[in-house]
């Protein structure tokens, strides 16, 4: 018996910095789980489109492990709902635009990535506008994060 892919969308502003991340950290953990997992990231606007992530997210994720480099920002479209399982926002405010977009009830579960770390309501900040360290404390939320969603989803589906 085939399991479907589960597939997983990250979302934030500007898809160089938040998302990016979790889609990085969460392709390394899929693989270590031994699951067969689709993952993407996006952004709520297209002023990065075509963009690597940010030099600063990408080196805070180098440090420990992840390639960011490879990932190239995009914007959310309205097919996403349709083809993703999971719509994961990295902040209330995007997960306000997120309910709001045409075609937001087609599919996808939208949910805010620090519920899948117990943390409900919690925001993950955007590191943009500061320092390096701001980019290490997303990396620490994000991983509780990634790890909560593949232990939830992923304990129903097969390591094949």
């Amino acid at each position: 018996m085939t399991t479907d892919p589960v597939r997983l969308l990250f979302v934030c502003t500007g898809n160089i910095c938040r998302s990016p991340t979790a889609d990085a950290i969460a392709r390394q953990r899929v693989i270590k789980a031994g699951l067969d997992w689709q993952i993407d990231s996006a952004g709520t606007g297209g002023w990065h489109v075509g963009e690597t992530p940010d030099a600063r997210a990408v080196e805070a994720g180098a440090a420990r492990g992840y390639d960011l480099s490879v990932l190239s920002a995009r914007e959310i479209c309205p097919d996403d709902f349709a083809r993703f399982d999971h719509i994961i926002a990295m902040d209330r405010s995007h997960l306000r635009f997120l309910r709001r977009v045409p075609g937001a009830g087609r599919g996808g579960r939208i949910s805010l990535m620090m519920e899948w770390a117990g943390e409900p309501g919690a925001d993950v900040p955007d590191p943009y506008y500061g320092n390096a360290d701001g980019f290490e404390g997303v990396l620490d939320m994000i991983e509780r994060g990634v790890d909560g969603l593949v232990a939830a989803v992923g304990k129903d589906q097969s390591s094949g």
